[in-house]
Formats: C-alpha cells, structure tokens, sequence
C-alpha cells in the first residue's frame, strides 16, 4: 500500500506564496487521481485541486487563478503552489490519491495565513 507524506506548510503573511508536497512511497506513475484537500476548524473537509493520471486539472473556485497543482513522476511528487494567500485559506492541508477502488490519505499539514 503507497503511503503518501504531506510538507511545506507553515506561517505566512497574506499576499505570500507556499509551495506543498505530497511524496509517495513509490512510483505514483500507476496511481489514480490525486488531490489536495483542506479543513479548517469547525468545517468539512473541501477538496481543492486535483489532477488525473493523464493530467487534467481541477480547482475549487475559491482558489482558481491562485493555486496550482502539478504532478513529478520523477520525484513521485504531487506538488500545490498556493500564491496570493488569504487568511481563509487557513486550514490543514490533505493529499490524497486513488489506488485502485481505495483512497489513501496522508497525516495533513497546517497552513496558516495571518499578519
């Protein structure tokens, strides 16, 4: 079973920039789709971005324009550049990816945007 392990998260000033990673523990070259999701405190958790095995991408609306998910085969890597961060994109960041009939979760990173 792939297990996927979540970094880059941190403090950052509103109109600032954070760059995610999702590295699994294979190749990610035979799995599914894969996404970033959020959950701030008090709500559900949101999907953001994702993008297919063949590289389509999909966004939120919240986040259309100012996010960007991309997929390293090389690095077995997801990645989720956050540009021109707002305060309500505080939350704890998901990646997931479908293997199969099953989804898989990492453990989450905090990301909070204040001044």
């Amino acid at each position: 079973q792939v297990q996927l392990v979540e970094s880059g998260g941190g403090l950052v000033q509103p109109g600032g920039s954070l760059r995610l990673s999702c590295a699994a523990s294979r190749s990610i070259v035979n799995l599914g789709t894969m996404g970033w999701y959020r959950q701030a405190p008090g709500t559900q958790r949101e999907s953001v971005a994702y993008i297919t095995s063949d590289g389509r991408r999909n966004y939120v609306g919240s986040v259309q324009g100012r996010f960007t998910i991309s997929r390293d085969y090389a690095k077995n890597t997801v990645y989720l550049q956050m540009d021109s961060l707002k305060p309500e994109d505080t939350a704890v960041y998901y990646c997931n990816a479908i293997v199969g009939r099953s989804t898989v979760w990492g453990q989450g990173t905090q990301v909070t945007v204040s001044s």
